[in-house]
């Protein structure tokens, strides 16, 4: 069940996002939208409360359990931005702002920008670790929450490999510019 309160969670992400924008921008009525998009952080308080109440009342930690917390993490780091992003995408495209051009990328801009992302990616691991301990803490057997333990690995090896994937890569091998 909580991992369907997760997928909840997610499509409610994308629904209070999308919902705050249209009232923002279609209806006209930045307050409302903003209290809309301010709803978003409530899905996270709601996942964890009901994560910390599944584990009080003796469930064996799960894989949702620990996907939970590793979401929380995540959303906490990049959820911000990409609210961010798309608002100002509504912004171009419905209130006639200045159009804002990314700039593509190449070799050392390109580089600090994935050690950027990386170490946000690295901020949300420990977010998420510390979310897994505090879980283990609050249930306080070893038995009941192995599979949380078994997320810190895996929080290791996905920045590990993003770690060589990435910024490294980008690093030794910057990336170039088209020739045209």
């Amino acid at each position: 069940m909580l991992l369907w309160l997760i997928i909840g969670c997610e499509i409610g992400f994308w629904l209070f996002l999308f919902l705050g924008l249209f009232v923002r921008y279609i209806l006209g009525s930045p307050k409302t939208g903003k209290v809309v998009l301010l709803c978003v952080p409530l899905l996270d308080l709601t996942l964890l409360l009901a994560t910390a109440i599944d584990l009080h009342n003796g469930a064996v930690a799960e894989f949702a359990h620990g996907l939970a917390a590793v979401y929380l993490g995540f959303t906490v780091v990049y959820g911000p931005e990409v609210i961010k992003w798309l608002d100002r995408l509504a912004a171009q495209r419905f209130n006639n702002t200045e159009r804002v051009v990314d700039v593509e990328r190449y070799g050392w801009d390109h580089a600090f920008y994935e050690w950027r992302q990386w170490l946000k990616a690295v901020l949300a691991g420990v977010i998420s670790s510390f979310l897994l301990y505090a879980a283990i803490l609050y249930v306080g057997n070893s038995v009941r929450t192995a599979q949380l333990s078994e997320w810190l690995s895996y929080i290791f090896w996905v920045l590990l490999i993003w770690l060589a994937c990435w910024p490294l890569w980008h690093t030794v091998f910057p990336k170039k510019q088209a020739k045209l």
